[in-house]
């Protein structure tokens, strides 16, 4: 019977819908146990990143020693690679459940296809046969009793046809769903490369710092004292020189050349602030740092190779290492210079990422935190100056004195009313 054969086509279109779901049940368990698998390290290696977390909160209570300096790198080497691990297990967990969706989504419209061409062709028959007088159908047929049961039943096919429809309408919304799924995942994979690449920098900024550390201590507890006691020196020169500019390097500033001032201006250099000192006359400016003339920036707590960023977009000015004129100020540094009048300085690297000349965007990587120049323990120091009033020379050409820090290039002001309050631009906490 005509109806019949229909019946059969629906059946073998709705089977097929089902079977291909089933024949990548066995590769979908798979990649789920993949991604279990990836989620269990996860588990572990958070667990020790906690760990070495609380060994560097311990020594960080201990007598500030060569052996002290050693073991906090070591930690933090240990704690970033732990870091890196997990990164590394959620891209491939999520890599995992990228091809899990796309198994899934490849498998859904290829059924979607199949039933609708089913659908279609059956329709189409349904309909030839419906537009033939009832006359015919009956001589075709040749008995009244079996057209009328034939109509009975096509009632019913139409019924599962529209369910059919209405399952495939959910499919596609299934789809629809999986699709947008897929695109999220795609995005949190690329930011975790990103984050990866930054924390491969940090191992790498560490390892140096460590390798650096040996090679000027030679392993000697006394040579690292030396050094010490030398930066510290170093620094008080380096303070006098900065506050006793000859006349040619001081003018009187126009406040017209100081941007407004308005909080979030700027964005924090680092994901996570912690200020250990202020802008201006702070307690340890009091003590006698600084010549007595104030900290011209602030410090933001920083362990040796976290990433730094571009407070705002602008173009780096010029880098710079004042370790090796023998200065222990700035170390290393970078100076962007900014659109609106604006310049901000990032001193203390450990390592730097960019180039003068070089635009960069509001939070991209220029380098990583350390404790190079004059600072015993490491820390970003990040100033703020105006920017009509500050020079790329060397120091020595300023003072037109001799010091350590004479022949070293780095940011000088034609006015010490170039410092600015960095509180007064960045967001507040």
């Amino acid at each position: 019977m005509i109806w019949g054969s229909r019946l059969i086509g629906l059946s073998f279109a709705i089977v097929i819908f089902a079977l291909p779901f089933a024949t990548l049940a066995q590769s979908v368990a798979e990649l789920q146990r993949g991604i279990d698998e990836h989620n269990a390290q996860i588990k572990q290696l958070n667990d020790e990143i906690a760990q070495y977390q609380k060994q560097l909160t311990a020594t960080s209570a201990k007598k500030q020693t060569l052996q002290y300096k050693l073991d906090q790198l070591n930690l933090n080497i240990k704690k970033t690679t732990a870091q890196i691990n997990v990164l590394q297990n959620q891209i491939s967990a999520t890599q995992l459940r990228i091809k899990q969706l796309s198994g899934n989504i490849t498998t859904a419209q290829n059924s979607i296809d199949v039933n609708q061409g089913g659908l279609a062709e059956s329709l189409r028959s349904i309909a030839q046969e419906e537009a033939r007088p009832i006359v015919l159908q009956l001589l075709s047929d040749g008995a009244l009793p079996a057209i009328w049961n034939d109509l009975a039943v096509s009632q019913d096919f139409q019924e599962a046809v529209r369910t059919h429809i209405k399952d495939l309408s959910n499919a596609k919304k299934d789809f629809t769903n999986a699709k947008t799924e897929t695109e999220v995942k795609q995005a949190q994979l690329l930011k975790e490369q990103k984050a990866l690449k930054q924390q491969q920098g940090s191992l790498n900024a560490q390892k140096k710092a460590q390798s650096d550390l040996l090679v000027q201590t030679k392993s000697q507890e006394s040579t690292y004292q030396k050094i010490i006691a030398q930066k510290k020196a170093q620094e008080a020169q380096f303070a006098a020189s900065l506050s006793n500019l000859k006349t040619a390097y001081q003018r009187a500033l126009n406040p017209s050349e100081i941007p407004t001032t308005g909080k979030g201006i700027l964005a924090w250099p680092m994901d996570s602030v912690r200020i250990t000192q202020q802008f201006g006359n702070t307690a340890f400016a009091a003590s006698g740092a600084y010549n007595g003339k104030g900290h011209n920036g602030i410090d933001l707590a920083a362990s040796i190779g976290t990433p730094l960023h571009a407070a705002l977009s602008g173009v780096v000015e010029a880098t710079g290492n004042t370790d090796t004129g023998g200065c222990y100020s700035f170390g290393k540094w970078v100076f962007i210079k900014h659109a609106n009048g604006l310049s901000t300085m990032y001193a203390h690297l450990s390592q730097i990422d960019v180039s003068p000349g070089q635009s960069v965007a509001t939070g991209q990587l220029i380098g990583y935190s350390g404790e190079t120049g004059y600072a015993t323990g490491p820390h970003l120091h990040f100033g703020v100056y105006v920017s009509t009033a500050t020079q790329i020379i060397k120091l020595g050409q300023a003072t037109q004195s001799t010091t350590p820090c004479s022949n070293v290039t780095m940011p000088v002001p034609t006015s010490l009313s170039a410092y600015l309050n960095p509180m007064n631009y960045l967001p507040g906490l």
